[in-house]
């Protein structure tokens, strides 16, 4: 260690640098250094442990365990199947339907779930938040990680389906499907971030995500088709493909739905640009994500203030 000398011969001692300079003019170390994401996933193992906690406290005490994510998608699916498919009869425009309708629920409950959990997360783990110096934005991320495990459950049920029609796996579906996932996990992540901190300055901000969530259902193709969409606004389409959730589920359609027409009905389906599209989305989904990511450090040190 090296000593400044005082007049009278005595030593102050000096702080020392992370390079063992002298740290006079230097302050000390946050210990949790807001570094954003970068600093949550260089964290790893405590990002681990807390979507094990998210997803033993969910089923803790539960009979049915993780039968629970299987049920969940399946309920509605018969809800919206017997309701929209029978009575509304739009089995007769929409081909094998029960495929349709579910593919697009695994993509929007997989961003409905991440978005409403990520909004409540560091209010949910404010005891965490007093007493650790870890970064905030682990919690968001980790509500999304906690979705993003419940969404395979779903997929093997619409993997089973799709085989017995027909189905192969193929390439493209399988970059389809990463695509779209990708998609949501930046986009709900995104969102996560920016209302879950308004959330801990203003508790009213979880009852409006709920009901803002209730409106995603309605503006993608999963109770309709695209189809539908180009007939009811023809040169308004282009601004409905603009919605990144709706590109996520008309990409897992893409995959799973579309390979169990015939050559006659695929024709028109979807856009036939599907892919520039999702990429550009992606895209606009990390601007967004890089957007959220600065709000949130704006405001992140008055979390520990307001929880």
């Amino acid at each position: 260690m090296t000593d400044s000398l005082r007049a009278d011969g005595g030593a102050v001692v000096a702080p020392l640098g992370d390079s063992g300079d002298l740290g006079e003019d230097r302050p000390w170390d946050n210990p949790a250094p807001n570094r954003g994401l970068i600093e949550v996933f260089r964290r790893r193992y405590l990002l681990k442990l807390l979507v094990r906690r998210e997803i033993s406290a969910r089923y803790s005490g539960s009979f049915l365990g993780l039968i629970w994510s299987y049920i969940n998608p399946l309920s509605q699916f018969f809800i919206y199947f017997a309701i929209i498919g029978v009575i509304f009869q739009l089995h007769d425009s929409i081909p094998n339907f029960p495929i349709h309708i579910f593919s697009a629920i695994i993509v929007v409950h997989f961003f409905t779930e991440t978005f409403n959990a990520g909004t409540r997360s560091i209010v949910r783990n404010k005891a965490i938040v007093k007493k650790m110096a870890v970064p905030a934005e682990m919690f968001p991320v980790a509500s999304m990680l906690v979705s993003l495990y419940h969404v395979f459950p779903q997929l093997v049920i619409l993997i089973v389906a799709v085989l017995f029609m027909g189905w192969v796996p193929s390439f493209t579906a399988l970059a389809a499907v990463v695509m779209a996932l990708t998609m949501i996990m930046i986009l709900g992540t995104a969102m996560a971030l920016l209302f879950s901190s308004a959330n801990v300055l203003f508790r009213d901000f979880s009852s409006f995500v709920n009901i803002l969530t209730n409106f995603v259902r309605f503006g993608v193709p999963m109770i309709y088709s695209y189809e539908m969409v180009g007939e009811r606004f023809g040169a308004a389409t282009p601004y409905y493909i603009l919605n990144p959730i709706a590109d996520a589920v008309m990409l897992f359609q893409s995959a799973f739905w579309i390979p169990t027409l015939s050559e006659e009905e695929q024709v028109g389906r979807l856009p036939d640009n599907l892919f520039a599209l999702g990429g550009i989305m992606i895209g606009v989904s990390l601007v967004l994500l890089l957007v959220a990511q600065l709000v949130f450090s704006k405001f992140e040190k008055q979390i520990p203030e307001r929880i």
